[in-house]
């Protein structure tokens, strides 16, 4: 081939590669200018609980202590755990009974704010939700006595055992932002215990998180305080036809 005609084919090939970078070029600037980039607000928010505290202060039977996690998302919906520990004293004279019990516990579910956001930072909520928990309980030995005028008085031990407690709950409340990232709201919530046969032989006084051991079903408050760490997240939607 003539070297004419090499470096005519050469230009023409560069040319057309040339003529097709800029089109495509062109091409990713026209996409790029059409994407619509929306910037979301992500919360994860920690807390604790400091209305079982007050209620420690005033029983020297039993304490309780909560906190709480839960992470916002999509749709006004938030994934929640939550974990704590307790323990209890019994000592009773008439019936003579006493032991003691400590256990530690948590909770998984969801609460979902039945409020519509104002703005990307808006985070006031109303919410229902609900949970499923598990208590992991050890219960020392329990020594009784009873008395009885015509048979004598009868005595003995139950020798010390763990004991795990599954309950579901049905929760709802509010949290509301005091000042930037502060907040404090309050739970209701219904417990329902799903194993009340493992606590047969002798049921404990309080499981932490619970209440009441001997109870199947229980009405519970707690008040929080928390911080919330938010942050911004962009997200680029699909471009416009």
């Amino acid at each position: 081939m003539p070297v004419h005609s090499m470096l005519k084919y050469t230009i023409s090939l560069l040319a057309m590669l040339l003529v097709s970078y800029c089109a495509r070029a062109q091409e990713d600037e026209d996409s790029t200018a059409n994407k619509k980039v929306v910037v979301t607000q992500n919360q994860l928010c920690i807390g604790a609980d400091f209305f079982q505290p007050v209620i420690n202060s005033f029983s020297g039977a039993k304490k309780s202590y909560e906190i709480m996690i839960d992470y916002a998302l999509e749709k006004d919906v938030y994934a929640v755990l939550e974990g704590g520990f307790g323990n209890a004293k019994v000592d009773y004279t008439s019936p003579a009974l006493r032991y003691t019990s400590s256990n530690s516990f948590f909770r998984m579910g969801v609460n979902k704010s039945m409020l519509t956001r104002m703005h990307r930072n808006d985070w006031d909520c109303v919410f229902i939700g609900v949970r499923y928990a598990m208590g992991f309980i050890r219960r020392s030995d329990a020594y009784y006595e009873i008395e009885n005028q015509y048979f004598g008085n009868t005595s003995g031990m139950v020798p010390a055992t763990g004991m795990t407690a599954h309950w579901l709950e049905l929760t709802g409340g509010l949290r509301v932002e005091l000042f930037k990232g502060i907040c404090a709201g309050y739970n209701v919530r219904t417990k329902f215990l799903m194993n009340p046969k493992a606590f047969r032989e002798l049921a404990p006084y309080y499981i932490a998180g619970f209440g009441k051991g001997e109870k199947t079903a229980v009405f519970d408050f707690n008040m929080y305080i928390s911080y919330a760490i938010r942050w911004a997240k962009k997200k680029p939607t699909a471009p416009q036809q």
